[in-house]
Parts: C-alpha cells; sequence; structure tokens
C-alpha cells in the first residue's frame, strides 16, 4: 500500500478529514524541533518524545515500544467499509559537506551562508500508509487478507548548497535507514441487543534491526505515530463518553500507547484520531495560534517573546538548523503587535451571573482594582456549608484521615494515573462552585508536604477515588 492509493471519501467527510489532519499534524510535530530551535541546544538532543515505535529488538533499550493497539467501538449502520490512514516520521539523518578546490567533497561540522549556518541534523519525513477494506472482510478468518503491510528501503539524496551568486558551496546528504510495518485491522460484532462491533487495529514495527540504545533505533522507527480512522454512514462511541448502555463495553476495550477521540466537527461520529497523546473528543486548535511552533507543550505567547531575543547568529543557526525551524524565525520576526497581543489569554466560555454581586464578606479583603475577593475556603460562607467528613465505605472520612488513592478510568490526567496506589493524608472536605465534594490530601511519602500545607497546594480527588486505609493494612 503506498500514497497513491487515495482515501477516497464524499466531500463532507474530505472537509472533516481535512480538520482532523490539522490537529492530526499538531500530534505528528509535537517535539519536532525544540526552542531555541538549534541543533547545539541541549533540548534539541533528546527530540521525538511521543508515539515512538522501535524495531522489536530495540525495545529492551530506553523503554520504548514495537507497537500499537487501539480498540473502538463501531455501529456501522449503513457504512460498510472502513479508511484507514497511518502517518508517522521517518528520521533522515542530514550531514553537511564542503566542496574543496580539487572537486571533493569533505563532511565538515557546519556550513556558512550569509543567510543561515548549515549542521548537521536529523530530519523527519512525513510517512502515509493508507488502507481501505470492507467492514466485512475484517471478521473471521477473513481478517488476515486485509492486512497492510509496508518497507521503505535504505536511500541516500544529495541536495546541492549554493550561494547568492549561484555557484556551489557543498551539498547535504540524507541517509535513510530501512523500515518496515505491517497494519492489522479486525472488527468483531459483540453480542447483546445493540448491532454494535469492536475495531481493533494494531500497527506493528516489524523491523529487522539489531538492538541497539534510543539513539541507533530512531532511523528504523515510527515517530508521532497516530491512525486516523474513517467509516462512511457509520458511527464510531466515544471512549470518554459513551452512551449508557455502551459502558461496560468500553471498559473491556484495550488501547496500548494510543487513545482513540472522536475527530471533525463537534457532532460528528464517523471519525477517530487515534493519538499517543491525550486528547478529548473533536479536538481543535486554538484560533489565537499563529502557527506550529514545534516545541512540545509550550506557551504561545512566552515561545515567541523568546524566539524574538534570539540573536541573529543564533537565528541564522536556527534557520540553518531546519527548514520548519526557519519558518518559526520568520513567522515570529514577522508578526504584527495585534498577533502578538491575542497569544496572551482568551476566555473560551462565560457564565450568566443572575445576581449582582453583594458586599464582601466581614473579614475578607478584596484585591486593588477588582470586584471579587480571593478565594479562600476558611473564609468563603459558602464553602462553609460544606460537610466536614464524607461516608466512604461506611467510615467517616475528613480532616486526618489516612486513604488510599484509586483514581478512575474516567480520569484523563496522567499524573492521578501515576498516583493510583499511594496513600495520602485529608486535608480539608471541600466543595467547589458546582456544590460537587472533593477530598484535599498530601501525599504521604511527599517530601514537600510541608511547603505544600502552608501554601495550600492540596490534590483533590472524588470521594469514589479514594478508599479509607486501616492503619493495620501493609
Amino acid at each position: 500500500m503506498t500514497d497513491s492509493d487515495l482515501l477516497s471519501a464524499p466531500g463532507t467527510l474530505d472537509d472533516a478529514l481535512d480538520q482532523a489532519r490539522t490537529v492530526a499534524d499538531a500530534v505528528l510535530f509535537e517535539g519536532y524541533v525544540l526552542y531555541p530551535y538549534r541543533a547545539s541546544s541541549a533540548k534539541n538532543r533528546m527530540r521525538w518524545q511521543f508515539g515512538v515505535l522501535v524495531p522489536p529488538a530495540c525495545t529492551a533499550q530506553g523503554g520504548e515500544y514495537a507497537e500499537q493497539r487501539t480498540d473502538i467501538l463501531l455501529e456501522p449502520r449503513t457504512g460498510d467499509r472502513l479508511h484507514a490512514e497511518l502517518r508517522f516520521l521517518h528520521v533522515r539523518r542530514r550531514t553537511v559537506e564542503r566542496l574543496d578546490p580539487d572537486g571533493t567533497y569533505t563532511e565538515v561540522p557546519e556550513l556558512e551562508l550569509s543567510d543561515r549556518v548549515l549542521v548537521p541534523w536529523d530530519e523527519g519525513h512525513e510517512e502515509r500508509i493508507r488502507l481501505h477494506a470492507p467492514l466485512a472482510e475484517l471478521t473471521g478468518k477473513q481478517a488476515h487478507t486485509r492486512i497492510v503491510t509496508f518497507d521503505l528501503p535504505p536511500a541516500v539524496e544529495h541536495e546541492p548548497v549554493l550561494d547568492a551568486e549561484g555557484r556551489t558551496l557543498g551539498r547535504l546528504v540524507r541517509r535513510r535507514a530501512r523500515l518496515a510495518g505491517v497494519i492489522r485491522p479486525r472488527a468483531e460484532q459483540l453480542p447483546g441487543p445493540y448491532r454494535v462491533s469492536r475495531l481493533t487495529v494494531t500497527v506493528h514495527n516489524t523491523t529487522d534491526a539489531p538492538a541497539g540504545d534510543r539513539t541507533t533505533a530512531l532511523p528504523h522507527s515510527m515517530i508521532g505515530a497516530h491512525l486516523l480512522l474513517a467509516v462512511e454512514g457509520g458511527r464510531f462511541l466515544s471512549m470518554t463518553d459513551p452512551p449508557e448502555w455502551a459502558r461496560p463495553a468500553v471498559a473491556e476495550l484495550r488501547n496500548d500507547h494510543t487513545w482513540p477521540v472522536l475527530a471533525g466537527p463537534a457532532g460528528r461520529g464517523d471519525l477517530v484520531l487515534s493519538s499517543p497523546i491525550i486528547l478529548e473528543d473533536h479536538p481543535v486548535l486554538a484560533d489565537e495560534s499563529p502557527g506550529p511552533l514545534y516545541d512540545a507543550t509550550e506557551i504561545d505567547e512566552i515561545l515567541s517573546l523568546r524566539t524574538a531575543a534570539l540573536t541573529e547568529r543564533e537565528k541564522r543557526e536556527a534557520r540553518g538548523t531546519d527548514d520548519r525551524a526557519a519558518e518559526v524565525i520568520d513567522l515570529v520576526d514577522s508578526m504584527p503587535e495585534e498577533v502578538r497581543e491575542r497569544l496572551h489569554g482568551a476566555i473560551r466560555g462565560l457564565r450568566e451571573v443572575t445576581e449582582a454581586p453583594g458586599p464582601p464578606a466581614e473579614g475578607l479583603t478584596l484585591p486593588e482594582g477588582t470586584g471579587h475577593p480571593w478565594w479562600d475556603p476558611q473564609q468563603d460562607l459558602e464553602a462553609a456549608d460544606a460537610p466536614t467528613t464524607i461516608p466512604i465505605d461506611g467510615e467517616a472520612v475528613g480532616q486526618g484521615s489516612r486513604v488510599l488513592l484509586t483514581p478512575g478510568a474516567r480520569r484523563t490526567d496522567a499524573q492521578d494515573t501515576f498516583l493510583r496506589g499511594c496513600r495520602a493524608t485529608v486535608e480539608a472536605v471541600v466543595a467547589d462552585l458546582d456544590g460537587e465534594l472533593h477530598l484535599a490530601v498530601v501525599l504521604d511519602d511527599d517530601p514537600g508536604t510541608d511547603i505544600r500545607r502552608e501554601q495550600g497546594r492540596f490534590l483533590y480527588f472524588k470521594p469514589d477515588e479514594v478508599a479509607p486505609l486501616r492503619e493495620e493494612e501493609p
């Protein structure tokens, strides 16, 4: 299967796919090149943070994996055909060579031009592997006939480097290592009164490469690997907010090293983005973002201001590091002030106020120039109505109680998942603005507990996410 196999779909689905790809591009290039966008910076010596599928022989080195698995529920309805697109970056190692007077080329650490400084760099080349299959052929023994295998052979490319007068100064040499893989789709209709199927798509890196460290494995790896899935006339069910009748089936799904969400405009259910980064359903890019800045999880405003402060020499090296880094430099240099101001912050939603605010409660102080007090649960009269204890498993849990943290699958915060099984002490029972009760806790083995208590920086869990801890329990 090659890029020439176009993902055919009706116009409306094409439009939704285009919107999904803009988000998928952000996933694909997340962490591609890090501020200050120069190959010489320490940050850029450890790139490719997400969705790295290495050859099987390299899984023991560095904690990466050779495969990812996507499980999602599908109501075929009138749809009878699955369209899938695997996208990832393939590393191309670039070296710089200088043209000597005798006509030979010599590898050099840098080649200086008037507008840029060319240096060695690992470039990421986008690859797309597409699959089209009738849903009927993805069930039972027929499923093996729809397996897609691909093998990208090694290659070497040369690009001449010219000066302003068109004279050859040297060349860039790009080397691509072999990369092979397989996509295995499978559908299974689930028992029950509802016509729903479990769609499973696994992606494997099958490259026969020798064992080695991460640096050795990267040229043979799929980087930022993710899937776009579409079913014309069908409907995928949300993993985070499924219909009530589908919740037991969703709980039994298994997603390894990826997370599927509904994609495209809100309200559509025929498109899924399965991403190595946890997203919400129907993710979109912020309107305020002026363009891709590539630096993983950075704030656009801070990143733009820092980039604008680079010296001219640093900007020339960034432009010579990568074409995408050059685009970032040009974007920041040409950014109008009104666009820069939009990066400072945005209000996504407003809540209607039905009552005029009254005078502050006695003892509360107002920050200068504002009409609302800093919130303090010890002084807030409404918060005082919250109970001091919550009954959990037949025990009253409140300040001073020791609990075991048991966050469930409904939470998308990875930090909460890491804390599962940890012991904590309850500091307070608090109510949020919607009236829901939460437990404010500190971890028992956190060396910064005293500081957190002093600053009021607690972790918050719902009552069904903790279990009372009895002292005799090991």
